[in-house]
């Protein structure tokens, strides 16, 4: 038998079959609510014909049998499904009826039964596949019945690129959602960013849902999942309430359903890194070249050091991913066990991490009861975190200065901010262990056709234990006598979760479709640290496993501290959804959330969503327009919320402090610690969103445009109060408001579909521009602006302004515009006349340039030839500057003193002449950059050999690839893709860790 395409290519085998089951409880209520409306005669001839058993096969085209085709006997409630073979018996059929054959992305057919008592049938492709079937709040829905913007990312169409997180799956697939990786840090993830900035103070990624349970975006295997949904509008993202306000991903991890044979299924893979970009600091030479001109600050230690190069290794990561599957009809599991040893290309920089997974379905009372099991988690082991100061130190190290002195210690200099980078790696010992374990059970009771409800629970723990220790021969002990220094740290956090739903689904006359949902969630967060240190130890051999030998302790000077918070949140929601024809859609949900962070008369929000959608190609008008294939217009509403970060801020909270005369002895008192705000409640982001799906010629052209507006209000943030009436000048509050307005263009193709050769390809553009309405309310008053951000020392300068009026992102500072004769800064005024930099103010400084890209393009392209495969992945991010702090701080000659500069700090600045050798350094525009790039991000080569010989073996795939392959780009820093989030995107840190190019070979093998 023919492998089945619908168990693996379409992921039948996953949430699908789910559909297929409720497609046909659907199609016999719709079957029997129709008998209502048939003639009494032909009811009458029905039963009074002979009844048979009829059995069959159900195929497609190209001859591989379909499991869970709907086989109904029409206008009756007789029916049934076939099984994973495409075999199905249907009893009890009346001699002269017709059976109808139905299946999501086929074509369906009916068949005259007469006296056949064997039915065998080849169904047809339709344009909307199985594997168009996408994730939705708390259920599926085929993709033609989805009024949202929705966005589904199958396995098959990841970017095969070796990933510490899941984000980069999905990087450059979906518009909107961009997925950022600054550094080639192993202990990074990847930054996420949903239609813009729509908070001040509050988180800004989107939920993560694993398998339906809140989870971050590392914690999960890439290996595991099955599919990844993006909910992007706020229609649907509102039935999360408070959470999904910043949009949200599901994730869905391969499950089996079904009756299987066992199979393995093993994923490995090798990769080592170089170092994309250098910057180009001076060599010996060049350095040299300074001493012998009497540059100031320039000094010759006899040495010829690249310190860069001596913290730099070529790095080997290797993954070994295990999947075993099997089942009967009644009882499937999956189980899968991944370790990944990632290193960096800075020394000492790598981690090891676990995935094990176990999952079970079990079905028992003729399929009424379902019974889904999983517990999964990670284990990941890494040294010390990477200290920002090695990279930056090995930049500006002297490369004169030898590595140690006469008697073997490391060099040193009593400067701040100015240490060895190879005594920073190697006198510091430590280790870091994270265990985080997720435990769910769902029991689905399906009592009659159509119903199911539905019990979740889930616990997921994580624990993290850390532990620092600085030896003798550290900088801490040789510059600032700590004589050993360790610290301890523990944190732990427990997320409980239940949730009841129940989703009732009819069809009702063929024409009418309508379906409910509704359901509670109950959440609690848990959260607790300790943290303690020590120095002054007699010997590094206990370094931090005896913390009680130092002596700060018995001096007092050693610190410890513990907190503990907890928060609940508990919501009921409910969702109707309505279709006629399958070409008018309605859809209604609304969430009514409580949560313990917010005051008393505020603890209660309500998130309604209404969506329309309107299925034109069904229209009689355009029933002559052959090359189109389909065309959806829809329009959604929604409202979600967002909570503070901190528990109790509308609450008292306590502090010690100071001393009192009481009963005859000094007490520490208690006093209010903040102010606490009563009226404390929700940020609400209202979005409209219009988009229009769209297929031309059998889909070889498809796609979507969504035009979209947030407004979020009652933004959360912190504001200056009178003293008195209040106890303090600072309170949190609700204020001001933020708009997001943007376009999202997805645009499908399939140039080439041959028997050997198919090239799709897949182009999608977003823009967005994040504006801050206000700042202020009529009780919370602001200047209209905050600043944020920091250029750290010697500048001690905000990057970025926010101000009412303005998008959000905007660097600010002086704007240079050219040097005098002797080489300073000249910058333009507030009265936009030129002055020296010497006399600037603070009311000179201006809007400088803006760190969020206001377009990203993404253009993603697989061909396969025969048992060949190609993958490149191409991306851009246009219209947004940088912040280049390392120019700013290491192209300046004046920093000759604190170590080694870049080359350039001797070029001419506006074709004039170098700037002063006493020319400080300063935040002007000369350093914000255009940062606009276009990457080729990933080019993967495939093979996958026939081996008709070896029987046991199922699938064998080997490939190759190199990711972050090149960029162009103006910009001169080492990479242009840089920090978007928060309220100082653009900015290039000059800590920051070395991109870096990855070079993997892979193996995929079945068996």
């Amino acid at each position: 038998m023919k492998k089945n395409p619908y168990c693996h290519k379409l992921h039948y085998c996953s949430l699908q079959k789910l559909t297929l089951k409720l497609l046909l409880v659907i199609s016999i209520l719709s079957y029997t609510s129709a008998t209502v409306y048939a003639s009494n005669n032909t009811s009458t001839s029905i039963q009074e014909e002979k009844k048979i058993t009829v059995t069959g096969n159900v195929t497609d085209q190209s001859g591989s049998s379909i499991p869970g085709v709907t086989i109904l006997v029409k206008d009756s409630s007789i029916g049934t499904i076939s099984d994973i073979d495409g075999n199905y018996t249907l009893s009890n059929v009346p001699q002269g009826s017709v059976l109808v054959f139905s299946f999501v992305g086929m074509k369906s057919q009916e068949v005259n039964v007469e006296n056949n008592t064997e039915i065998n049938v080849v169904l047809e492709s339709e344009f909307i596949g199985l594997d168009e079937v996408v994730a939705v709040g708390y259920g599926i829905q085929r993709r033609e019945d989805v009024t949202s913007s929705i966005a589904s990312v199958k396995a098959k169409d990841f970017v095969k690129v070796p990933t510490p997180d899941a984000a980069q799956l999905v990087r450059g697939q979906i518009a909107g959602v961009s997925v950022i990786t600054p550094d080639a840090n192993p202990l990074s993830t990847s930054q996420i960013s949903l239609r813009g900035v729509t908070t001040l103070s509050s988180g800004s990624g989107p939920l993560i849902l694993i398998d339906g349970i809140p989870g971050a975006i590392n914690s999960v295997s890439p290996n595991d999942i099955e599919q990844i949904d993006v909910l992007k509008d706020g229609s649907a993202a509102a039935i999360y309430g408070t959470r999904g306000t910043n949009g949200v991903i599901l994730i869905t991890t391969k499950k089996n359903k079904g009756e299987i044979e066992p199979s393995i299924e093993v994923n490995s893979y090798i990769s080592t890194q170089k170092i994309i970009k250098k910057l180009p600091m001076m060599t010996t030479a060049q350095y040299r070249e300074k001493v012998a001109s009497g540059k100031p600050g320039a000094m010759d230690q006899g040495a010829d050091i690249d310190w860069v190069d001596e913290i730099l290794q070529t790095p080997f990561s290797q993954t070994y991913s295990v999947n075993l599957k099997g089942g009967s009809s009644k009882t499937s599991y999956i189980a899968s066990f991944d370790y990944t040893s990632n290193e960096g290309i800075v020394k000492r920089s790598k981690v090891d991490m676990i995935f094990p997974r176990l999952n079970v379905i079990h079905r028992m009372f003729d399929d009424k009861l379902k019974i889904d099991a999983s517990v999964s988690g990670y284990h990941r082991n890494y040294g010390i975190p990477y200290n920002n100061g090695v990279y930056q130190n090995a930049l500006i190290y002297n490369p004169t200065t030898p590595i140690t002195d006469e008697n073997g210690n490391w060099t040193e200099s009593a400067r701040e901010m100015y240490e060895n980078p190879l005594a920073l790696l190697n006198e510091t010992k430590g280790e870091n262990k994270i265990t985080n374990l997720r435990m769910y059970s769902a029991v689905t009771f399906s009592p009659i056709e159509g119903l199911d409800i539905k019990y979740l629970a889930s616990r997921e723990t994580y624990y993290h234990f850390s532990g620092y220790y600085e030896t003798k021969q550290h900088r801490s002990n040789v510059i600032m006598g700590k004589n050993g220094y360790a610290s301890r740290t523990t944190n732990r956090s427990q997320n409980d979760l239940m949730e009841l739903t129940a989703h009732y689904k009819k069809l009702i006359n063929e024409n009418h479709s309508f379906s409910v949902l509704g359901g509670y969630s109950w959440t609690n967060n848990n959260y607790q640290s300790a943290f303690m240190d020590n120095y002054d130890f007699p010997s590094d051999d206990y370094s931090y496993n005896n913390m009680g030998l130092g002596a700060a302790l018995k001096d007092g000077s050693a610190g410890q501290s513990t907190v503990q918070n907890e928060n609940k949140l508990v919501g009921y929601f409910g969702r109707v959804n309505y279709n006629f024809k399958s070409k008018y859609y309605v859809s209604a949900s609304v969430r009514y959330e409580g949560s313990s962070k917010f005051g008393d008369d505020h603890k209660w929000g309500t998130f309604p969503a209404v969506t329309v959608g309107w299925n034109l190609k069904d229209e009689s008008f355009l029933n002559g327009v052959g090359v189109l294939t389909s065309l959806k217009l829809r329009a959604g509403f929604g409202v979600t919320g967002t909570e503070p970060g901190s528990p109790y801020l509308s609450l008292n909270q306590l502090n010690l402090g100071g001393y009192g005369y009481y009963g005859g002895e000094w007490v520490n008192l208690l006093r209010p610690g903040t102010n606490p705000n009563p009226d404390l409640r929700w940020e609400k982001k209202e979005e409209t969103n219009i988009g229009l799906d769209f297929g031309f010629l059998e889909d070889r052209i498809s796609g979507s445009i969504d035009v979209y507006k947030r407004d979020t209000k009652d933004l959360i943030w912190g504001y200056t109060v009178p003293v008195p009436p209040y106890l303090y000048s600072n309170i949190t509050a609700n204020a001001g408001s933020i708009r997001n307005e943007g376009i999202e263009v997805a645009l499908n193709l399939v140039p080439v579909s041959t028997q050997d050769l198919i090239w799709n390809s897949n182009i999608n553009f977003s823009s967005n521009r994040s504006e801050l309405i206000a700042l202020s309310s009529g009780k919370y008053k602001s200047s209209g602006y905050a600043d944020a951000g920091n250029t750290l020392a010697p500048i001690q300068q905000p990057t970025h302004r926010i101000q009412e009026g303005e998008p959000i992102g905007n660097f600010y500072g002086y704007k240079s515009i050219d040097i005098d004769a002797d080489g300073h800064w000249i910058i333009e005024g507030e009265d936009g006349n030129p002055k020296p930099i010497v006399d600037q103010q603070p009311t000179d400084k201006k809007v400088l340039g803006n760190g969020l890209p206001k377009a990203y393009v993404n253009w993603n392209n697989s061909v396969s030839y025969k048992q060949f495969d190609l993958g490149v992945t191409m991306r851009g991010a246009f219209g947004f500057q940088i912040l280049n702090m390392a120019e700013m701080n290491y192209a300046v000659p004046v920093n000759l003193g604190q170590g080694n500069i870049m080359e350039k700090a001797y070029d001419n600045v506006y074709g004039k002449r170098p700037l002063a050798d006493d020319q400080e350094l300063q935040y002007v525009s000369h350093y914000v950059q255009d940062g606009d790039y276009w990457k080729i991000d990933n080019v993967t080569i495939g093979f996958s050999p026939k081996l008709k010989k070896v029987e046991w073996i199922k699938g064998l795939r080997v490939y190759c690839s190199v990711s972050n392959l090149a960029v162009f780009t103006k910009y001169s820093g080492i990479d242009p893709e840089v920090n978007v989030q928060g309220l100082t995107p653009g900015t290039d840190d000059r800590y920051r860790y070395p991109s870096a190019r990855t070079y993997t070979l892979g193996v995929n093998l079945n068996f």
